[in-house]
């Protein structure tokens, strides 16, 4: 098995410890767990029928998460969630409930700081993105369709500073893998290599999948 049906495999077979339900109330609020604070709010139509739809993300509170660093003090290391809510005009639809998928924003990033989560809608899909300053980012593209959160693209720049070593460029509905590496030892302008492979890819892979996005990280990066 190649090394992205190995990881791919992974994330699929965790789908059982995600959480979702299908409910209706007069408040997307409403939609909120016992024991969970609001931590963003995101807007916008993620269905394409013209109404803004919600995006919460969520924390949660227990005492037991606090723990306190030498340096920098009592830190909140509660896991965050998110929570997905359609608008229906008079009603509101819980698309997607997940409670504990990311990990806290008050993470120990070793020698240097941990991923920042960006969470937005862009062109009708929901872009969950990990900046990590000088070493580069990563990004997952989900589109509503079938009931589900589908993942349909995933991007991923490695750099050091201002220099891009290596950019892979995953779209996951026409089933191609776009690399590119900087060949140029100096790292003085970037020479690139570029790849382009076919991903061998059956099954959808849906938002439910990931139970966890730490345990995901590596998902589709060795190609």
């Amino acid at each position: 098995m190649s090394k992205v049906g190995i990881l791919v495999f992974l994330c699929l077979v965790s789908q059982t410890f995600a959480q979702s339900t299908i409910k209706n109330t007069d408040s997307p609020e409403q939609f909120l767990p016992a024991g969970y604070v609001i931590t963003e709010t995101i807007r916008g139509d993620l269905n394409r029928d013209g109404l803004e739809d919600y995006v919460f993300i969520i924390k949660a509170t227990l005492s037991s998460r606090f723990v306190k660093d030498e340096v920098r003090g009592v830190l909140d290391r509660n896991r965050r969630g998110i929570l997905i809510v359609f608008n229906q005009k008079n009603k509101f639809k819980l698309a997607y409930e997940g409670r504990d998928c990311f990990s806290s924003e008050n993470e120990d990033g070793g020698v240097y700081f941990p991923p920042d989560l960006n969470i937005y809608i862009e062109k009708g899909n929901l872009l969950i993105h990990y900046a990590h300053g000088r070493y580069g980012y990563w990004r997952y593209n989900f589109r509503h369709e079938n009931k589900g959160f589908v993942l349909i693209g995933y991007d991923r720049e490695e750099s050091y500073g201002p220099v891009l070593l290596r950019s892979i460029s995953i779209n996951l509905l026409t089933k191609k893998i776009l690399i590119k590496e900087n060949t140029n030892p100096n790292y003085r302008p970037a020479k690139s290599l570029i790849k382009q492979r076919n991903l061998n890819l059956k099954n959808s892979i849906q938002l439910k999948n990931f139970y966890d996005f730490d345990l995901c990280k590596p998902f589709l990066l060795e190609c």
